[in-house]
């Protein structure tokens, strides 16, 4: 199983918080984009491309040898998009709560090597940040096929899973193979999709008995003892074995996690 590399900015005092529905602490709010405006991407861009965040991602690329930093000389290119995850207010099947919500804004980083990464990018309350460096480039790929597969629909993530689909007015399509094995290959309803996440999900919601004892935040998934999410775990936005990077800027730092990889 291959892995996929990803860092967590520490900001705001909010180390953990800031990466993925699933698996958050509870100890401080998302930090979140209200709309992809115009407005709100170019300020995106503008803290992606700005030289700090470019020293970062220097040295992680540089994080397993592949390139010296110095060599690196990453960039920034292409258009800022819209991130989206399964919502929460979904799950707890909220009248006319869509089934996902805006999360953060991402830009695509290059290494002089070829190496990829997403940069998430959200407004906090020091301004717009980059609060995730993640390996890949598995949002911009789902984007496109999602506006291939359905278009106009909107392109989102299961976090607890980590399956990505496109949902457009009734129906719930599969873009990766852990989307399509909990949906099936042709996908489902909307009403079909609430019904299984609002069984797998709805009893861990925050609030929930299950946030309460304070297992990994009350919305992730449940894993084995030992493993991330799971009881005696961590939880799964920090994974095992993080390994701190220092920001030029601010005092954050970016914790390096794992997780899976398409096809892994």
């Amino acid at each position: 199983m291959t892995l996929r590399a990803s860092a967590a900015a520490a900001l705001a005092a909010a180390a953990v918080v800031v990466l993925v529905t699933g698996g958050q602490a509870a100890a401080a709010p998302v930090p979140q984009p209200q709309t992809a405006t115009a407005e709100n991407r170019a300020a995106a861009h503008e803290a992606a491309a700005a030289p700090d965040t470019l020293a970062t991602l220097s040295r992680f690329f540089a994080r397993e040898g592949k390139v010296s930093a110095a060599a690196a000389q990453p960039r920034v290119e292409g258009e800022v998009i819209p991130v989206s995850y399964l919502s929460p207010d979904f799950v707890a099947g909220k009248a006319g709560a869509p089934v996902a919500r805006l999360e953060f804004l991402a830009s695509a980083a290059v290494s002089s090597d070829g190496q990829r990464a997403a940069l998430w990018t959200a407004k906090t309350g020091t301004g717009w940040q980059v609060v995730n460096i993640a390996t890949g480039d598995d949002e911009f790929r789902y984007a496109r096929l999602g506006a291939e597969k359905l278009p106009g629909g909107t392109v989102f993530r299961e976090p607890q899973i980590d399956a990505w689909y496109v949902a457009r007015g009734d129906r719930v399509l599969p873009l990766d193979e852990d989307a399509a094995r909990a949906v099936g290959d042709r996908g489902t309803t909307l009403a079909g999709y609430r019904a299984r996440v609002t069984g797998l999900y709805g009893d861990k919601l925050p609030g929930s008995a299950y946030a309460e004892a304070g297992r990994a935040g009350g919305f992730a998934e449940v894993s084995g003892p030992g493993e991330p999410g799971g009881p005696g775990g961590v939880p799964a936005a920090v994974g095992v074995g993080a390994l701190a990077l220092a920001l030029g800027a601010g005092g954050a730092v970016v914790l390096l996690r794992r997780r899976r990889a398409l096809g892994a």
